[in-house]
């Protein structure tokens, strides 16, 4: 049986690492991309992603985010170029069907700045990455649900992760780059006690 001290301890240890659990609101996000193609940049973007982020208050190291984008929902506005990109040429989609990041530690940088370190899953191959994300802040909307913001921009090598299709040109440049750049903006949704019985 607990003592009435034990108990209360126990409750402050709760209450100190309570979490706030936000769902990403698709249809107020984005994943987009952009790679350069001869010599300029083509941009692209993802249509259907999910993620959850936990918030310790007070606590970022004990806070985690979780984050997958659908490998097949890729879209650059042209039907070809989506096809070859889904193909086994580029992200093989059929057998990676989705592209994931899970992070394992994450460290304030100032208030609203944080490096998030994790493990980012594409194309079958799994790398530990560390990304800078911006917390836009917490708002309440007209209907009592309150939302929080964060946006990264950072950049990968699709070779990395074995995405090493090219074609040489005549010249001996090569029609794509190896670099692709990566923008997420997201505004997710803080996930609503169950009901009480």
């Amino acid at each position: 049986m607990k003592t009435p001290l034990t108990l209360l301890l126990t409750l402050a240890a709760s209450a100190a690492f309570a979490q706030d659990v936000y769902n990403v609101d698709k249809a107020h996000s984005e994943v987009t991309f952009r790679v350069r193609h001869f010599v300029t940049k083509v941009a692209g973007r993802f249509d259907d992603f999910s993620g959850t982020i936990s918030m310790a208050p007070g606590k970022p190291g004990a806070s985690s985010v979780e984050f997958a984008i659908k490998t097949a929902s890729i879209n650059t506005a042209n039907t070809g170029r989506d096809n070859h990109l889904k193909s086994a040429d580029f992200f093989d989609a059929e057998k990676n069907p989705e592209i994931t990041f899970k992070s394992t530690k994450i460290v304030p940088v100032d208030a609203d700045s944080f490096n998030v370190t994790g493990v980012f899953t594409m194309h079958g191959t799994a790398k530990e990455l560390t990304i800078p994300v911006d917390f836009g802040g917490t708002v309440t909307d007209a209907r009592g649900t309150e939302k929080a913001g964060f946006s990264l921009t950072t950049k990968l090598n699709r070779k990395d992760y074995g995405i090493v299709w090219n074609q040489t040109l005549d010249s001996g440049s090569m029609v794509l780059g190896d670099e692709v750049e990566i923008t997420v903006n997201i505004e997710a949704n803080k996930r609503k006690p169950a009901p009480a019985d």
